[in-house]
């Protein structure tokens, strides 16, 4: 049961059920959402069937750039999961877009990436600079780096204190897993480097930056709110959803407790255990929405 059935009224439900029998549309966040670390949940197979079924798209939307296009497609292919490349968005495709239109001269970077991420780059046609202080970059992108070195750290740091622009791929501080340990993410390398340069970056993509979003819509035509977006995280796709217009779904299978939630200032339009139950939410809006049978 979802807290919007637990907390609202009737007039609020019937709302909600009219808004879900609209959408077209479902923008899913990918760890903590359809899966957690190497293992898909159980219930992401029905759900896609059902969206299928019931004639919505969707899309898997990630603040992970640490892997390519390639490798995410593979990853999901090895989960059961069949995928296209123009169903897939992440922060890297993101951070080329954002590059492109507001630093279209912008062409050498100083990558704080995975080699997944760093190959996606230089296939948009970036140059990566090396680790010296002779190879100046354009510009700086600091992103979730799980091959981080202290040498790196450091250089990166060196390029963002003579001023160079500087982006940041996303916003989390931790990426979600199933294993006993702590993901340090994008968010959490920045603040590192906020106290060693007394810089922030210029811009931060990804979730809940609205712009993750609208490409989809652009892609797709369509409107924001004929679009979910669903997450496991308050303070990205939920602000997202909220930030671009859509309608926020949030899920308790990753990051996020219900006391959490509750506490936060801008509330997710509905909470539910699992992408599961938003499924049979959205097929139950449905068969609501059809025009009584003739007698």
């Amino acid at each position: 049961m979802s807290s919007f059935d637990r907390y609202r009224s009737i007039w609020e439900h019937k709302e909600l059920m009219r808004r879900l029998a609209g959408i077209r549309h479902v923008a899913l966040d990918m760890d903590g959402t359809i899966y957690m670390g190497s293992e898909l949940f159980a219930w992401t197979p029905a759900f896609l069937t059902r969206l299928r079924q019931l004639g919505i798209g969707h899309s898997f939307l990630t603040n992970n750039p640490s892997k390519s296009i390639a490798d995410y497609l593979q990853k999901l292919q090895a989960l059961g999961i069949q995928a296209s490349r123009e169903e897939m968005y992440t922060t890297t495709l993101a951070t080329i877009d954002y590059l492109r239109s507001h630093y279209p001269a912008v062409r050498r970077l100083f990558l704080l990436g995975t080699p997944s991420m760093i190959s996606e780059f230089e296939a948009a046609g970036y140059v990566s600079t090396t680790d010296s202080a002779e190879d100046r970059p354009d510009a700086v992108v600091v992103a979730f780096d799980m091959t981080l070195s202290y040498g790196r750290l450091c250089r990166a740091a060196w390029w963002i204190r003579q001023g160079l622009p500087y982006l940041a791929t996303n916003p989390d501080r931790v990426c979600p897993t199933n294993l006993p340990t702590v993901l340090v993410d994008c968010g959490s390398i920045c603040a590192a480097l906020e106290h060693a340069t007394g810089r922030k970056p210029d811009i931060t993509l990804g979730k809940p930056d609205p712009n993750m979003l609208s490409g989809i819509l652009q892609r797709h035509g369509l409107r924001a709110d004929e679009t979910i977006m669903a997450g496991d995280r308050i303070y990205t796709d939920i602000e997202m959803a909220h930030n671009a217009g859509a309608l926020g779904v949030l899920v308790l299978s990753g990051e996020t407790t219900l006391e959490v939630a509750d506490r936060a200032p801008r509330q997710p339009e509905l909470i539910v255990d699992h992408i599961g139950t938003l499924g049979e939410l959205l097929a139950e809006a449905r068969k609501e929405s059809l025009p009584e049978p003739l007698a």
